[in-house]
C-alpha cells in the first residue's frame, strides 16, 4: 500500500479559476437542459436536484483521486453551491431569471379538450392523462376544468366546481338558516 504524500495533498493541480469556469459551464448547461426537458424531479426543485447530483460527482472525484488534490474538488463543489445560491437569489429579484428557472405551466387539458400538441411535447399519452386525474380522486375527464404541468414538473388538476353545496358543509347550512 503506497504511503500518503501529505505535502501534495493540499496543493492545487488545476487552477482554481479553471475549476470555477468548468463548474460554471457544467452547472449552467445541465440547468438549461433540465429546463428544456422538464421532467418531474420529485419533491425538490430542479436546481436543488442538479446541485446534489453535481456535488456528489465532484466530491466523489475529489475523494477517489480523479483530481490530484482535495482542494481541486473543494473549489468545484463551492462553485456549484455558489451558482445554485446565486441563481435562486437572482430569481427572487428578476422575473426574467425566474421564468428561466421556473417555467410557466403548460396546459394539457382545458375547455373539455385535450391539448394534444402540448401532450406530445411533454410525452403524455391520453392514458397517462387519465391516470393523473385518478391520482387526484377524479374518475372522469368530464369532471375536470383544466390540467397543467407546473414549472416544477408536478401535475395540477382543477376540477369543475359543483353548483350544489356539499351535504354536511357547516358554512352552507349556517348561511341557509341565517339568510
Amino acid at each position: 500500500m503506497p504511503s500518503v504524500q501529505w505535502d501534495k495533498l493540499f496543493i492545487f493541480t488545476i487552477s482554481p479559476f479553471e475549476l470555477f469556469i468548468r463548474g460554471t459551464v457544467i452547472y449552467l448547461f445541465i440547468l438549461v437542459l433540465m429546463r428544456v426537458l422538464r421532467r418531474e424531479p420529485g419533491t425538490v426543485g430542479i436546481a436543488d436536484l442538479l446541485m446534489v447530483v453535481l456535488i456528489a460527482d465532484a466530491s466523489q472525484n475529489a475523494m477517489a483521486g480523479e483530481y490530484h488534490t482535495v482542494l481541486d474538488g473543494l473549489i468545484l463543489i463551492l462553485t456549484i453551491v455558489f451558482w445554485n445560491f446565486f441563481i435562486d437569489w437572482l430569481s427572487l429579484r428578476s422575473q426574467v431569471i425566474e421564468r428561466l428557472t421556473f417555467p410557466a405551466p403548460i396546459s394539457l387539458f382545458e375547455h373539455r379538450t385535450m391539448n394534444r400538441a402540448n401532450m406530445r411535447k411533454q410525452f403524455v399519452t391520453p392514458e397517462q392523462l387519465l391516470s393523473m386525474i385518478r391520482e387526484h380522486g377524479i374518475d372522469d375527464l368530464s369532471k375536470v376544468k383544466a390540467i397543467f404541468i407546473e414549472g416544477s414538473g408536478h401535475i395540477s388538476v382543477i376540477p369543475i366546481e359543483n353548483s350544489e353545496p356539499e351535504k354536511g358543509n357547516e358554512d352552507e347550512r349556517r348561511s341557509r338558516t341565517i339568510g
